[in-house]
This record gives C-alpha cells, sequence and structure tokens, in this order.
C-alpha cells in the first residue's frame, strides 16, 4: 500500500479535486467579515524608513502607516496612509529630538490614532529609538493599541554608540518605557550593522538592516494572512505573543545542499539580533518551501530550534508550500520570553530614573490645515464577534 502511494505521488497525483459545496459562498462571505487587521506603524524618521522599505519589496493584506512630527519627511515615506501628529504642537517641523515633545505630539492626536486603529487585531510599531518622535510617541501609540485590543509587538533599533552617551541615555528611557505597555519587543542594536556592512556606503547599511528586518515582519504577515499545509492562525499568534515579552523575530533561508540546517543557521545567526533564543518560553517555527521538501527536513528544522528552547516552552509549527521555492527553504522564527540583557537593563534604569515632566513647548499660532482623510479602505477586522462595517469607524478617518 505505502509502496502504491508513493508511486502514485511520484506520477504527480498529488492535486486534490475540488468540489464546491453550498456552504462555500457563506463562507467566504464569513471569512471576509472576519478577515484579521493588521497594521504596521511607522513612528519617526528611522520607523517611517522601514516602512518605506517595507512597501518596496511589497506586502499584502496589511495596512502601513507613517506617523510624523517632520511634515517633510512624511511626504517622502511610502505607506498606504500617513499620519502628521502634533500639528499644533511641532507644526510640522519634528520634536527637535525631544521624546516629551514626541509624546505630546501623540497624545495631541489620540483620539485620531484611537479611531484608526480600533479594530486592529495586530499591531507593529516600528521605530528608532534616541530621537524626539520614535522614542517620545511609541509608547503612547503602543498603550492606544492595547487599549483598543491589539496584541502589539514593537520593533525598535538602538543609536551607534558614536552618537554619545546622551542619544543612548534617551533611547534606554524609551525602551523601558515601550517595553513596559507592548505585548512583545524586539530590539536591533544599530552597533550590530558594522560587523555586516562596515565598509558599505551609509544608505547601503541601513538598507541591509531595514531588508533584514522588513522580511522578518513579512513573515509573520503571511503567516496569519496566507493558508498553509499545517496552519498557524491569528490565535496561535496571538497566544505566543501577548505578554511575550523581550523576543527574537528572525528569518532564514537556503538553497544549499544541508539547505534545512543551513536555513536554520541564517535564522539564528542574524547578525542584529540583541537576545538569545535559549531558554525561550514560546516560539512559531514556520517553514516555507518548495513540493519538494522531506518531513525528514521539516524534523531536523523543528528539534533544532525546540532543543533551545525552555523544555516547557510552548512551540507551534507551521509549514506552507511554495511552487516558486523548488530547491529552497525559508524559516521563519519567533520566539518569545527569552533573556535580553539590553531590555533587562533598560527597565532596571527606568526603575531608578523615569521619565518626568511633559514637553511645554509653546503651540505655533496658526494651525496645519488638516489632511484630507482616505475612504478607500474595505477591509472588516477580525474580532472576538462579528462587527459590522458600520461599527468599525474606518471610513470617517
Amino acid at each position: 500500500m505505502i509502496r502504491t502511494a508513493t508511486r502514485r505521488v511520484d506520477e504527480g497525483v498529488r492535486e486534490i479535486p475540488q468540489k464546491v459545496s453550498p456552504e462555500d459562498s457563506s463562507l467566504k462571505e464569513f471569512l471576509e467579515k472576519v478577515k484579521a487587521r493588521i497594521v504596521i506603524m511607522g513612528v519617526g524618521g528611522g520607523g517611517s524608513n522601514t516602512i518605506t522599505r517595507l512597501n518596496a519589496i511589497g506586502i499584502d493584506s496589511v495596512e502601513t502607516v507613517a506617523v510624523n512630527t517632520d511634515a517633510q519627511h512624511l511626504l517622502i515615506t511610502t505607506a498606504d496612509r500617513k499620519l502628521l501628529i502634533g500639528r499644533e504642537l511641532c507644526g510640522g517641523n519634528g520634536s527637535g529630538g525631544d521624546p516629551h515633545i514626541g509624546e505630546e505630539a501623540a497624545r495631541e492626536n489620540a483620539d485620531e490614532i484611537e479611531e484608526f486603529l480600533s479594530g486592529s487585531d495586530l499591531l507593529f510599531i516600528m521605530a528608532g529609538l534616541g530621537g524626539g518622535t520614535g522614542t517620545g510617541a511609541s509608547p503612547v501609540i503602543a498603550e492606544i493599541g492595547k487599549r483598543v485590543g491589539a496584541a502589539v509587538v514593537s520593533v525598535v533599533t538602538l543609536p551607534f554608540t558614536a552618537e554619545g552617551a546622551k542619544k543612548r541615555e534617551i533611547a534606554m528611557k524609551g525602551l523601558a518605557k515601550l517595553a513596559s505597555v507592548s505585548d512583545t519587543i524586539v530590539v536591533v542594536n544599530n552597533d550590530k550593522i558594522l560587523e555586516i556592512a562596515k565598509e558599505l556606503p551609509l544608505y547601503q547599511a541601513f538598507f541591509i538592516s531595514d531588508e533584514i528586518v522588513a522580511r522578518a515582519v513579512k513573515g509573520v504577515v503571511e503567516l496569519v494572512m496566507k493558508p498553509g499545509l499545517v496552519n498557524v492562525d491569528l490565535a496561535d499568534l496571538r497566544n505566543v505573543i501577548e505578554s511575550g515579552g523581550p523576543a527574537v523575530l528572525t528569518f532564514g533561508e537556503s538553497d544549499g545542499e544541508n539547505r534545512a540546517m543551513e536555513a536554520v543557521d541564517d535564522a539564528l545567526g542574524n547578525p542584529l539580533l540583541d537576545a538569545d533564543i535559549s531558554g525561550g518560553k514560546a516560539a512559531i517555527v514556520n517553514i516555507t518551501s518548495g513540493p519538494d521538501f522531506s518531513l525528514e527536513e521539516m524534523q531536523q528544522i523543528v528539534e533544532t530550534i525546540v532543543s533551545s528552547l525552555d523544555p516547557n516552552a510552548n512551540v507551534i509549527w507551521g509549514a506552507r508550500i511554495d511552487e516558486s521555492l523548488k530547491g529552497s527553504v525559508q524559516v521563519l522564527l519567533v520566539v518569545t520570553g527569552v533573556a535580553s540583557p539590553t531590555v533587562e537593563a533598560a527597565l532596571q534604569g527606568e526603575l531608578r530614573e523615569p521619565f518626568v515632566e511633559r514637553a511645554t513647548r509653546p503651540k505655533v499660532e496658526k494651525a496645519v490645515k488638516a489632511l484630507p482623510r482616505v475612504t478607500e479602505r474595505k477591509t472588516i477586522p477580525i474580532a472576538r464577534e462579528v462587527r459590522e462595517r458600520s461599527d468599525l469607524g474606518i471610513d470617517e478617518l
């Protein structure tokens, strides 16, 4: 029997006959109503640059949003939506590197941010820490995201050591504040870019950093939005990331002779990682490969990763076949509850020296005219209950 089944597969009898059942139409309608709503929000200059990169590599089924106090930089950012915050406080001229100004700018537009995020299931916050807008506004946006029921994953970069102690101090205080209001936080240390791109032109070095982060985030989105052979859904993802704390989010691929282990090594060898998966409390391992990928290769990948985690870790794995990947394999790894010396140091420092007074910058005399509201979005998000289109408030933005 096994020999016969193997022969039939070798002969190409792999496709399952497609039949239309009377329930298919109503199922499609229901799926459209409960479709997950994922928002990726880049905050400040660094975060907005990552949003531009995400759109350059192509990402579907999500909304990319750029948020900034700098109108000029916002104009050149590529995103589905753009939000200029602190119009009256900053007048579109930026926050001057002051995180308190960035925080107040976000609070000025808190109602608008909450209205937009209402109905979101998963919110990614992308930001560079050490400046004003990304450092100050990101925690406010994270708080709003959690308030509307989204799982919040913050992916942030720390400044180069060469940028000085003051900027590092600002970044660490911002990291502590953001970590305390995010479900999961991923830290990328810019100093590690020097390890992989020391002699490259500046724009190419940051391009590589954005590319690595963007591809990992894209992998998580596709994990939820594209069905798999062994499926991982939004509930699985939320189960791992909610209250997950410091995390590793990484992506690896290989088309070599030992592609399974090479892809794992590529993921775990990511030079930008600021934490180790050893002792991780929960993980999602998702494998995307061509139709020639074997069960033994899958086992190698999962066993290698699981052996590094806490013995009682909650591990969810998935697999998806992509015909275009024949001969190669991609591994997406999300591990939460990891040890991150950087996050721990930031939290300890925050206990000793918390954020103090808020901004007192005078408001500009003349308010900037509001940008026209976009009414193109028609996707209805997932929720604990199915909501009607009129309940979302998106079309009124």
